[in-house]
């Protein structure tokens, strides 16, 4: 299990796609809290991880340690990147962010199923200078108001 998420942390640094996919079961889901977005299936992870690399394309992941308990593998480590762009309505500092990350992964036939990738959406804004209040807005609307 930690040889595939392994993998996919190197592909993923290394903004390869294609490397990423493979690596993928058909049917998986990634989910990221932070950012408020799931992705299922092939073409929509594509999609996900196309964007990704787009907003921060200088993206590394270090995984520090992991724990399974043979049916779910569970990382931690710290990622590196810079936010470009306008994606989240702000104008970032273009300064490079250090977050630590956790990540859970569940797996089916030999390939990795689903992966929840957890980060401090603050912390990373906070370094890439802009407002986590705006981003929020804009990530997740009135919704957000509501829960104030």
């Amino acid at each position: 299990m930690f040889e595939l998420a392994q993998a996919l942390a190197v592909a993923k640094s290394r903004q390869d796609l294609p490397a990423a996919l493979r690596l993928l079961h058909p049917d998986m889901m990634l989910e990221s809290p932070a950012f408020g977005t799931t992705a299922r299936g092939s073409a929509a992870n594509e999609r996900a991880l196309a964007r990704f690399f787009a907003s921060f394309p200088d993206y590394q992941v270090e995984l520090a340690g992991h724990a399974d308990n043979g049916e779910t593998l569970v990382c931690w480590g710290a990622a590196r990147m810079t936010m470009t762009g306008n994606r989240f309505g702000v104008t970032p500092n273009g300064m490079r962010a250090e977050v630590p990350v956790f990540i859970a992964f569940t797996f089916a036939d030999d390939l990795i199923a689903s992966e929840r990738f957890f980060f401090d959406l603050s912390v990373l804004y906070t370094q890439s200078g802009v407002s986590t209040d705006a981003v929020r807005r804009t990530l997740f609307g009135e919704l957000d108001r509501a829960l104030r």
